[in-house]
Formats: structure tokens, sequence, C-alpha cells
């Protein structure tokens, strides 16, 4: 299932995969890269799992009645209660971020969203909530602003991409 804005389909990422790439070079960020066809959803890299070691997450671009904006990171296997979460975060009722407010605010498209889209976010906009089952993990893995790939990396050298970001995530037990 292709999910694309007819919007930006033919606009060009503000930040491509290899600026991202370079950034964590930069940085001095170890990391691994697997190139796969593409997924938009967790089902359709369900066989990932046996190819690529280490946790494998999904991202949820959300948004409470009070406009403010959070990008939740967790494992695959977190069940994350929209009812429930907003207590955990401190906010209002939540409900998902539109295509446009995505593109406007993180830079990415629907089935791409990824924890490094937050280089886009040059205001702060949107607040970085990271399971903490997940970062308990030796590798994590995300698509790297492209679901055609797979980024493997440690818990530490993401918090470590943040900090270069300037966003302070918020790691909690979504459970």
């Amino acid at each position: 299932m292709n999910i694309q804005d007819e919007t930006t389909k033919n606009v060009p990422l503000p930040t491509s995969p290899d600026i991202l790439l370079k950034t964590l070079d930069m940085l001095d960020i170890d990391y691994r890269i697997y190139k796969h066809e593409p997924i938009f959803t967790v089902e359709e890299g369900i066989h990932l799992k046996a190819e690529i070691p280490g946790v494998h997450c999904r991202n949820l671009f959300l948004r409470d009645k009070k406009k403010k904006m959070f990008l939740v990171v967790a494992a695959n296997e977190t069940k994350i209660n929209l009812k429930t979460l907003p207590d955990l975060i401190g906010s209002a009722r939540l409900s998902f971020g539109s295509t446009e407010r995505l593109w406007m605010y993180l830079g990415i498209r629907p089935g791409s969203v990824c924890p490094f889209c937050v280089m886009n976010d040059k205001e702060h906009a949107v607040q970085v909530i990271l399971d903490a089952s997940m970062m308990k993990a030796d590798i994590v893995n995300y698509h790297p602003l492209d679901n055609a790939q797979t980024i493997s990396l440690t818990p530490d050298n993401m918090l470590k991409f943040f900090t270069h970001t300037g966003h302070k995530p918020q790691i909690i037990d979504i459970k």
C-alpha cells in the first residue's frame, strides 16, 4: 500500500537520507544500513526481523486538542493506547496528525516517519516521546527518512542525535 500526499509526492525531502547519513558520520555515530523493498506498515516489515538484528520500531505523529504535536517512537511490540497515552505524556486528547502537518513540521511523508525527521523541526514544535523498553535494547531500527532502508544503531547514539538537533525527548514507559 503506497500512501502519498498528492501535493508533496514530487517535492524533494527537505533532508535527504544522504544528508542524514553525513550528519551521523559527522557526529561519529555508528550505524548499519539495510536496503529492502519499501515498507509502509509494521505488518509489511515483519519479515525483516529475521534479517536485521535489534528492536524494530514504529513512529506515530500525534496532535492533541491544544494543537501540541508529538512524535511517539516505540518498539513494534509496544501496545499504544491513545486514550491512556495523554496522561503519560501530559497532553490533552490525542489524534493522528494530518499528512499536511506531518510535511510542514517534520518534512516527511506517511510511511517514512522516523525519529530522524526531527532534523526538519527547526522550531522544536514537536515533542519526541521515546518508549522506555525500546531504549533498553542494544540495537534499535528505524527508517532513515526512506522506507526502502532500515538503519540500526544504539539507543545512546539515537540520544546523541537528538542532542544535536536540540530536541529533548521524554523517555516513558508507554505500556
